[in-house]
């Protein structure tokens, strides 16, 4: 069979490829389905034991109400304006930490990153400073801005800056140096090398240092407002707590859950849009 496809392809040239391409896209196609099916029945087991466990009395429905409840307690919350405004307020801290967090650690990243010196320099610093915990600074944070938005952006943006400056020094000392030769033989100076060689380079790594700092981003927002009492998500989370009200504990932490969900899935289709020629992307599409 493999020899009579092969003679038959160069008398028609144009039916081959659209013979391949049909069933790839009809597979990939069913491989999505059957994975959101996975994804959904899963779900579904998921909300059915919980729905029994406090039913049949094996953990005690004061600590964990039936899924119904709680779906019933997250349906009534989200009628509410407090918690969209909650839901903008965490969100405006998440996105605006990020933000400032994203721009200071490419820009650092490249200037330490494309001088040797400079990084071995900084090196020791940088060791120092990246493993302090960013809820370690919660007590400063307090201190120096109390409950306002400030104190939840100096958590938000150490937590997320360190996930990408490293990442920026790893793609910008990736480059090829080959490729770096070959530029500066064209007389490309500093910022064209950059822009030309560096910064295609290092894109994969500042990418994935993105999604990496988006991920840790959204859990010091919520973490910020939990503790310290700063508006959003976790401040109402702790509201729920303090009144009693089990069930929209529950509502609330499920709902900042979706919310990572859909950072996430923002986040990678931000990945595969900007990256689409990179093979990691095309791999991911022929699968």
């Amino acid at each position: 069979m493999t020899a009579a496809m092969t003679d038959n392809a160069p008398a028609t040239p144009a039916a081959g490829p659209t013979a391949e391409a049909g069933p790839s896209r009809a597979a990939r196609a069913t491989s999505r389905l059957g994975t959101t099916a996975l994804g959904l029945t899963g779900i579904a087991g998921f909300l059915l034991l919980w729905e029994v466990v406090p039913r049949i009395g094996l953990v005690s429905a004061d600590y964990l109400p039936p899924a119904s409840q709680v779906l019933v307690a997250l349906a009534e919350r989200l009628t509410l304006p407090r918690l969209w405004v909650a839901l903008l307020d965490t969100v405006i801290g998440w996105g605006l930490g990020l933000l400032i967090a994203t721009v200071a650690a490419v820009v650092l990243g490249f200037a330490v990153g494309s001088l040797p010196l400079l990084r071995r320099l900084t090196a020791s610093t940088v060791e120092f400073l990246r493993p302090i915990p960013s809820v370690a600074l919660i007590p400063l944070a307090v201190l120096l801005y109390a409950t306002d938005i400030r104190s939840t952006l100096l958590l938000v943006v150490y937590a997320a800056f360190w996930q990408i400056y490293i990442q920026v020094l790893y793609g910008v000392a990736d480059v090829d140096p080959v490729a770096e030769q070959t530029a500066r033989s064209f007389g490309l100076g500093r910022l064209a090398r950059i822009r030309h060689v560096v910064w295609p380079s290092a894109l994969p790594y500042v990418l994935t240092g993105f999604r990496l700092g988006a991920a840790v981003a959204l859990i010091l927002a919520i973490t910020a407002q939990l503790i310290i009492g700063s508006p959003g998500l976790g401040k109402e989370i702790a509201v729920a707590q303090s009144s009693g009200a089990v069930a929209a504990v529950y509502a609330l932490v499920i709902l900042t859950g979706a919310l990572g969900v859909i950072v996430n899935i923002g986040v990678r289709a931000l990945e595969r849009r900007l990256l689409h020629w990179h093979t990691s992307v095309r791999g991911e599409n022929v699968a």
